[in-house]
């Protein structure tokens, strides 16, 4: 059978798409390096783990793993609408907010629609425009990697549909603040819906200037936040979006139907009711924080002061992160080279446990002493 060149099997847009590669597990570094220790500090994940009231939940909920999971998590839907203050048809729950992210691109736009972003920001939503062959404008960060509201707002045209802002971002720590985000708000036009990410909502919204985006009341906004971070439920996949009635609507029409599981929407639950332990979660981030960041100043390291639960370390070149990067990955500690979220020369250390921090501490000096 000849190949058909004018009809491919599989589209350009596919094709051309980067994959997202997710930063190495437990199981892979120990299999290739077999360490004494390691911490795991790549992926943004709570090392504490999750609420002690979770597995109680889920093994209530495996009753009923037999039947398809409430495909609209009524029980959590109401909790998040009741701690945020808005209607419960204006929430919805799917597998990770990264799923909703899929959902946005496939519901608003239209052919040649583009949509605005940073260049160095979550790479998921980089993937998901790119499956739906969207046309992306990437906007370069500012000097001091901060995203550039300015330009994002100069870039719309006529044919742009959307305007995707991490807030606090990934994998920089830094933020949009209120001044510049009700400055946007003003300059965007009703059409454009506004994607207010935060993932990390819950490390920053006691920073004095952050702009908590459901606190304005836009009706082209939608507000992502996520159970993977501060919650601790990462491997359960649970994310929710909350906006007006109009937008929730039709992204119901795009959903995959029975998402979230039974088991995540239960795990999700459980979780949001205990503030005692997001709260303990929160102290050990800010602790963490406030030590790397002494730490290196000790060093002479070159760093970004963050509002999430990590920090951004910046070496003079990419090759310098690369072979740091893995010279500490051998001694078992996991870290994140962010070369794929546009940052080629710096590295993403998530704010680890005590245990974990003081084992980076001891193979940096390693490393470093070596190098």
């Amino acid at each position: 059978m000849s190949e058909n060149t004018s009809h491919p099997l599989v589209p350009k847009n596919i094709e051309q798409l980067n994959r997202y590669i997710a930063g190495k597990t437990i199981a892979e570094v120990k299999e290739a390096y077999n360490p004494a220790k390691i911490a795991k500090l790549a992926s943004n994940e709570n090392r504490l783990g999750c609420s002690p009231k979770v597995e109680s939940a889920i093994l209530e909920a495996f009753k009923e793993i037999q039947d398809y999971p409430d495909p609209i998590a009524r029980k959590l839907r109401a909790a998040i609408a009741q701690k945020n203050g808005v209607k419960e048809s204006e929430v919805i729950l799917t597998s990770g907010s990264e799923s909703l992210l899929s959902m946005l691109c496939r519901t608003f736009f239209l052919n040649k629609q583009n949509a605005i972003t940073a260049n160095a920001t979550f790479v998921g939503f980089f993937v998901q425009a790119g499956v739906r062959g969207i046309h992306l404008k990437k906007i370069p960060l500012t000097d001091d990697y901060r995203f550039d509201v300015k330009a994002m707002v100069n870039a719309i045209d006529d044919q742009t549909k959307m305007i995707y802002l991490a807030n606090p971002n990934n994998p920089t720590g830094t933020y949009i603040n209120k001044k510049e985000y009700e400055w946007l708000l003003e300059q965007v036009p009703e059409h454009i819906l506004i994607v207010a990410d935060e993932a990390y909502y819950e490390f920053a919204e006691s920073v004095e200037d952050y702009p908590k985006a459901l606190e304005y009341d836009n009706d082209n906004v939608i507000v992502l936040r996520t159970f993977s971070k501060a919650y601790g439920l990462a491997g359960f996949r649970v994310g929710y979006g909350i906006a007006k009635e109009e937008i929730i609507n039709n992204l119901l029409k795009t959903k995959l139907t029975f998402e979230p599981t039974t088991l995540a929407q239960a795990a999700a639950l459980a979780a949001y009711k205990d503030d005692e332990f997001l709260n303990k979660s929160i102290k050990v981030v800010n602790d963490g924080k406030e030590r790397l960041y002494r730490f290196f100043d000790e060093h002479n390291v070159s760093y970004k002061k963050s509002i999430s639960n990590s920090v951004m370390m910046i070496l003079p070149t990419e090759e310098e992160a690369i072979s740091f990067t893995q010279k500490m990955l051998e001694l078992g500690v996991i870290l994140r080279r962010i070369n794929a979220f546009g940052l080629p020369a710096c590295v993403r250390i998530t704010i680890g446990i005590e245990e974990e921090m003081d084992h980076f501490e001891e193979c940096f000096k390693k490393v470093m002493t070596n190098s």
